[in-house]
């Protein structure tokens, strides 16, 4: 293997603090880059920030001739974890001391390479010369990070504020739009003055208070003001063309209040002949449950003209308890009359599904005001013309659940009304264009502007929209895109772009300009471009990948993009010609698993294949490639085999030619407001890889197995003792180690010559981390290990689903079969939970039936806690050899497994001072020889 520095992220991070801040960055709003404009499942700033400096910097194992003993490079990476636990913090995303700091590790490791010059006159420099020094230095000499699946930015925008050069693609146009708008624009026009006329040409205010101050404009600072400034011209004359459009209210004292949002109900006739009225299709009846303010809707039906109404009151009394609809039909709230699902999908394919005003939120003295809704109001919406608006036609595809009610072109999710509210903003924007250009403005600088201006529009259209939702937890309007679809909403609120709450313009346009005020300054430059990553890479210099690429079909990317994309490209198209040629976004091309391909596991996976392939070409040698992998774990039949969505990935990247030497978990998932039975992810893997020699040996599985047996110890070791790794990630972090072994040989094969495969190998990987363990753990079956492991961190109490699908993509296994085929947890609401030993009583109809016919195949685990309950509450003494004998002949004749889990699980509570829960598992350990000899006795009587 050729002689190489290994890089800190190959030997060890400090993951609880990366983890504990990535968790903790997705409930940060405020400026964040993830703001500006909505990309699915972005990686947290402070995962990609972490990955990029410790890709970059010397583990100090590497520098023997600064570090030479295991102490002192123990005490180093110790001193560059600190700089990893400070950098990944939100709050010091744009330290400039920290950077600087950070910047200067990187470029030392850099001048440690072998013809690299050293660093010109770093020492006694002041810091921001010193900064000035270093980013040139690493414009100079450093190599570029690439990431080719670039989506929201996240990756290429960290890299620039490490002080590197970065380059992003991505074959959505949409995401090289907003990776541009992040790391492309801001750099240059850093440090400049806003050209508006109010703006203070001599400088910007910072602090507040007497700590106010004016300094030199900074950064993107001016950009920002022209953003806020021309934003709030927009406002004004848009509310001058259109402002009638959106009425105040009169309260109970006959103050005008401006209205926050128009809440409406799509109808539906009822099917019933004798009522015919128009079905109002309602989830809740509940418009506020905010404490001090609750309201709720209430129906009047008026029989005579065939129409409910709706009153709104600070009580439930008359208030239905459940909605006229759900997931399996509707209900008319006047005869009771139920209908099908597919009945409301007939009614609107044939258009009469119609919409009805409900109620109407507006701004009062520090809360919300409740109105009822009123004949003005809804006709004043209803007048409503669309001007210019989207003809595309939608993809077919199941996650815009709209297409199954007549729905196919993009305009018609929106009302008239909000059509006319973005098409008006969105000629204003071609207005500001005109006015800066009639002011001599430069080019580049107006169509900067006007990139943000179209940007906020776009992102007005996700609540825009008639598929927006009141959440009356909050009183706020959510967009469309609470899920990575476009689901069908029956009551939506209709926000007032001209309120100063929730989802107006100029809120919109404050969420855009936050972000270009936080972006990192005196960075390189840096660029974003469309490319197909299967086809094309575009860096030539050798470049280090850091990338999140797609996981099979968790997202549909191109259609759901397709919703922004035709408001961007008529304002955009000749500003960007080369990203708004096409009429929608490019979707043949698309490294996807999407049902629009004949096979679409295939194309998926062929085009990783190739991807891979390609990457692995052109990426350097010097540094490792990391890429994030969070696809859910699930097993598919092939050739008679089962295989997982990790192995794909494993073998993936063997096949292009990688050698693996790093897997690490990061929690990189928003776990927060799961919908119901929805076991989302929570944690990313990161496979660190270098590009393996194209003359790479082969060995045989023997070879490979006493390698094996040699090195996972040790690196066992360092991962304990030194990374102090918690439980449940200890067994993925342990792969590395294990695969970087399997994935530096061309090969590796039996005697017979056929291929020792890649699950092969995680097989034998497990098997030394449990003989490593086996002090612990025993030699259980995996399904065991990975309890006894989810034991000692969470207990008998919930833990995120994520993390338990990390720990079972180590023990090569599934969440679902654990809960489904082994009964031995519970996996549901995005919560994992061990059946504790009530749950494993024997059957009530006849206790003296086997526990089950899983025989042989019911895990340690499992019978362990079945003998444990008969071992347990009192019971007489042979009934308890007895049933704790039935349960040890169903799970087979291997059953010495299972006093060595009793033994395990009696020191886990004993250490906890639990001694009643420790009891039964004392008792088993005890009376094991006695359970043994009733078993034998029962069995030659069954065989007799």
């Amino acid at each position: 293997m050729p002689k190489y520095r290994k890089k800190l992220i190959e030997v060890d991070l400090p993951l609880a603090d990366i983890n504990r801040e990535s968790k903790r960055e997705k409930s940060i709003r405020h400026g964040h880059p993830s703001t500006l404009h909505l990309w699915w499942a972005p990686r947290p700033l402070a995962s990609c920030r972490a990955v990029i400096f410790a890709s970059m910097v010397d583990d100090p194992s590497s520098c023997t001739e600064e570090f030479p003993t295991i102490e002192d490079q123990a005490i180093e990476r110790r001193r560059l974890h600190d700089i990893i636990s400070r950098l990944v913090k939100w709050e010091n995303s744009n330290d400039a001391d920290l950077l600087a700091e950070a910047r200067l590790e990187i470029a030392r490791s850099i001048a440690r390479q072998p013809g690299k010059p050293p660093l010109p006159g770093v020492d006694g420099a002041p810091p921001p010369r010193l900064n000035e020094l270093i980013v040139q230095y690493l414009a100079e000499h450093a190599p570029t990070i690439y990431d080719p699946f670039c989506g929201g930015g996240a990756i290429p925008l960290e890299a620039q504020r490490l002080g590197m050069k970065a380059v992003g693609s991505d074959l959505n146009p949409v995401a090289v739009l907003k990776t541009k708008a992040l790391i492309e624009i801001p750099p240059k026009f850093a440090n400049k003055p806003p050209v508006n006329p109010d703006a203070d040409r001599m400088g910007m205010t910072v602090g507040k208070g007497r700590k106010a101050q004016k300094v030199p404009w900074r950064g993107a600072a001016g950009l920002a003001d022209d953003i806020r400034y021309y934003g709030r011209w927009m406002r004004d004359e848009a509310f001058k063309r259109i402002g009638h459009l959106y009425p105040t209210i009169k309260d109970e004292n006959g103050i005008d209040r401006t209205v926050i949002a128009w809440l409406w109900a799509r109808t539906v006739p009822c099917a019933n002949p004798a009522c015919g009225i128009n079905m109002p299709l309602i989830k809740s009846f509940v418009l506020s449950r905010k404490p001090n303010n609750k309201h709720y809707l209430c129906p009047i039906i008026d029989q005579s003209n065939k129409r409910v109404s709706f009153a709104v009151q600070d009580h439930d009394n008359g208030a239905p308890n459940q909605g006229t609809i759900d997931g399996k039909g509707a209900t008319c709230i006047v005869c009771g009359t139920t209908v099908s699902k597919k009945y409301v999908q007939n009614q609107a394919t044939a258009n009469l599904m119609n919409e009805q005003l409900i109620g109407i939120v507006a701004e009062g003295n520090r809360k919300r005001l409740y109105f009822e809704p009123n004949e003005e109001h809804e006709g004043t919406a209803k007048s409503a013309t669309a001007i210019l608006y989207p003809m595309q036609r939608i993809t077919e595809t199941p996650i815009v659940s709209a297409l199954k009610y007549g729905v196919t072109k993009w305009h018609q999710l929106f009302s008239h009304r909000q059509l006319n509210a973005l098409s008006t903003f969105s000629d204003l924007v071609d207005e500001v264009r005109e006015k800066l250009s009639s002011e001599n403005t430069d080019l580049e600088y107006v169509n900067a502007i006007c990139a943000y201006l179209t940007l906020a529009v776009s992102r007005s259209a996700s609540a825009w929209v008639k598929h927006a939702v009141w959440h009356n937890g909050r009183d706020t309007v959510s967009n469309a895109f609470g899920r990575q679809i476009i689901a069908m909403v029956w009551d939506f609120p209709e926000a007032n772009p001209f309120s100063s709450s929730t989802q107006n313009w100029t809120g919109q346009i404050e969420c855009v300009a936050n972000v270009i005020d936080r972006l990192p300054s005196n960075v390189n430059n840096a660029s974003a471009i469309q490319e197909n990553a299967m086809t094309t890479v575009h860096v030539d210099s050798g470049p280090i990948i850091v990338t999140d690429p797609p996981y099979y079909d968790n997202i549909s990317y191109a259609v759901l993009s397709d919703f922004f994309y035709v408001w961007l490209r008529p304002v955009l198209r000749d500003t960007y010609p080369e990203l708004f040629a096409g009429m929608l976004t490019p979707k043949a091309e698309e490294m996807i698993a999407d049902r629009r391909f004949d096979n679409p596991r295939q194309h998926f996976e062929d085009g990783l294949n190739q991807t891979l392939k390609l990457i692995r070409k052109r990426c350097t040698a010097d540094y490792p490639s990391s890429i994030f992998y969070a696809y859910k774990q699930q097993e598919e039949e092939r050739g008679g085999q089962r295989s997982t969505g990790w192995e794909t990935m494993l073998n993936a990247l063997i096949d292009s030619g990688f050698h693996i030497v790093g897997t690490w978990p990061m929690r990189t998932e928003l776990t927060t407001a799961l919908k119901r039975n929805l076991n989302a992810l929570a944690t990313s893997v990161i496979l660190v890889c270098r590009p393996r020699p194209e003359d790479a040996p082969s060995v045989t599985r023997q070879q490979f197995l006493d390698e094996l047996a040699d090195e996972m110890p040790k690196a066992l070791d360092q991962l304990t003792r030194e990374g102090h790794i918690a439980p449940t990630d200890l067994a993925q972090s342990a792969i590395g180690p294990g695969m970087e072994i399997y994935s530096k040989y061309s090969s590796v094969t039996y005697i017979s010559g056929e291929p020792f495969t890649v699950r092969d190998a995680l097989m034998a990987i497990n098997l030394e981390i449990q003989k490593y363990d086996e002090r612990e753990t025993g030699d259980l079956d995996a399904e065991s290990q990975f309890c006894v492991t989810w034991l000692k961190q969470h207990g008998f109490d919930q833990g995120d689903y994520g993390v338990a699908e990390t720990l079972s993509k180590a023990k090569n296994i599934d969440v679902d079969d654990l809960a489904d085929m082994h009964d031995i947890l519970t996996a549901e609401n995005g919560k994992v939970q061990l059946h504790d030993i009530d749950y494993y009583h024997p059957p009530e109809h006849d206790p003296e039936l086997p526990i089950d016919d899983r025989g042989g195949n019911m895990t340690a685990w499992e019978a362990c806690f079945r003998i444990a309950y008969h071992m347990d509450y009192g019971r007489v003494d042979a009934d308890e050899v007895r049933g704790a004998a039935r349960v040890f002949n169903t799970k087979g004749r291997d059953t010495e497994r299972i006093e060595r889990l009793a033994r395990i699980l009696y020191n886990y509570h004993d250490a906890r001072g639990e001694a009643r829960d420790a009891y039964p598992f004392n008792a088993i350990a005890t009376r094991w020889n006695e359970i043994f000899v009733e078993a034998n006795r029962s069995h030659q009587e069954t065989l007799t």
